[in-house]
């Protein structure tokens, strides 16, 4: 039974009706689309346009609704065009012509938008839960790994050396962007549609911010039209998911490269890592791997609903069906992500010796070395040059910088003296950077009760 049937006198073209039909994807706010009709029918009754029994007659008939899908009592109909459609179609049978009083005052324009902010809502609550187990994970790492030394890098290329506490922190920073922005898409879009009607409001007294109380809104939306056309928070959420995934794929990226035989910075625990069907040796970054090819996926959700948003005149359209199995994946995706992501991460091996020696060897101290003969008196370009010739002479002897001869220095510049090797140890480097935001344990350990006060409140 259709919901629209009066109008037309043939039955649907079965495969018009197929092409039509959402019930095989938008079943998945089912939950949504019951909460919803229960304030609606609570409203109403409370504004006289049905009885306390109509009400409660449907109410208690759409929670057993719920309870025999989540039971798997109840299968959905694929007959029915969408789940609005299912839910009612069920009401109906079950309770006669009290259930056909449901849709009083209300379209599906403005059902599907208030189910599609429900859920959303819904997935942006629970993606900041993981985000911040993430963020937590990351404080812990953080926290241990104060004074493991590691080269920083520009272009690929070693810089200076930093900790593995200070790399990390940078992505600390990354995600905690991305859950305020979540937070700030969930509180600009946390205004009711419902009431909307088709497009035009109703002639039906509504209490629109009663409805929007009861389902935990601010209030209600402020134009009807908008209303039921607007999926700019669907927008907003795509891309700050596509943020979330590219700063996932860039630490994936890292993690790849520090995983490698030439770098051996880290080593994925066996739960998080495959091997080859043909080479016995081999242990594959593949977690890591996905999750940077799936934040193509991600990009691909966000084109596509700005390239179906792009042309669509006010209000309501057909095309606007098309928000929900990219929207869905979309949000699927990246939670599997953060999930995987920050079992991988809490379970990693960081070969701290290993990620000193690669800073030393990779001339990380040579800034440092300049800075000591800048404060001999040196100016910084004459410097700069001189570390340039001691570093190619270092590198003609195949040693880093700490372990070339006093000798060797002084043929270059006489000013070295033997302070020189305490001045360009890593521990020296990185301890006298402390102005806030740098590596030294002093300016990381005010960033780190600043991360510990936001998990803590959070």
């Amino acid at each position: 039974m259709k919901l629209w049937g009066g109008r037309f006198t043939k039955e649907t073209n079965q495969l018009v009706h197929n092409f039509n039909a959402s019930l095989s994807f938008d079943q998945k706010f089912y939950q949504q689309d019951i909460k919803g009709s229960i304030a609606h029918v609570t409203m109403l009754a409370k504004q006289g346009i049905l009885t306390d029994e109509e009400k409660n007659t449907i109410v208690t008939t759409l929670e057993q609704i719920a309870d025999d899908i989540s039971s798997g009592l109840l299968t959905f109909d694929e007959s029915q065009e969408d789940i609005h459609s299912f839910v009612e179609a069920n009401l109906i049978d079950r309770i006669g012509d009290t259930g056909k009083k449901l849709h009083t005052g209300r379209s599906r324009n403005d059902q599907v938008a208030l189910d599609m902010r429900l859920y959303t809502r819904d997935e942006i609550d629970e993606l900041d839960r993981l985000l911040l187990t993430l963020l937590q994970t990351l404080y812990d790492i953080m926290e241990a790994n104060l004074a493991t030394y590691m080269p920083g890098f520009t272009h690929l290329q070693k810089a200076q050396p930093v900790t593995l506490a200070h790399h990390l922190g940078a992505y600390f920073e990354m995600f905690l962007r991305d859950r305020e922005r979540l937070q700030d898409i969930r509180k600009r879009m946390n205004l009711c549609p419902l009431g909307a009607g088709a497009l035009a409001g109703t002639t039906y007294p509504l209490d629109r911010a009663y409805t929007a109380s009861l389902l935990g809104f601010d209030g209600p939306t402020r134009n009807s039209m908008d209303s039921v056309s607007d999926r700019d928070y669907l927008l907003e959420t795509l891309s700050a998911l596509s943020i979330c995934m590219m700063h996932l794929s860039r630490f994936c990226e890292e993690i790849i490269l520090w995983n490698s035989n030439e770098y051996r910075f880290v080593e994925i625990d066996d739960g998080y890592s495959t091997g080859s069907s043909i080479m016995p040796q081999k242990k594959n970054p593949d977690i890591a791997e996905l999750i940077r090819g799936k934040t193509g996926r991600v990009y691909g959700a966000l084109t596509s609903l700005l390239t179906t948003m792009k042309g669509i005149p006010l209000a309501y359209n057909k095309d606007m069906q098309e928000d929900k199995e990219f929207t869905f994946d979309a949000m699927d995706t990246v939670k599997g992500c953060l999930v995987l992501f920050t079992g991988m991460l809490a379970t990693m091996k960081f070969n701290n010796d290993v990620m000193e020696a690669s800073a030393k060897n990779g001339f990380t101290n040579a800034t440092d070395a300049a800075d000591y003969l800048v404060n001999h008196g040196v100016p910084f370009r004459d410097a700069h040059g001189i570390i340039g010739q001691l570093v190619l002479l270092c590198i003609e002897k195949n040693c880093s910088l700490d372990d070339l001869p006093l000798s060797d220095y002084k043929k270059i510049f006489p000013a070295f003296e033997e302070d020189i090797f305490d001045a360009i140890r890593m521990e020296t480097c990185v301890e006298k950077r402390n102005t806030l935001g740098a590596p030294g344990q002093k300016a990381m350990n005010e960033v780190l009760a600043f991360y510990w006060d936001y998990i803590k409140n959070a």
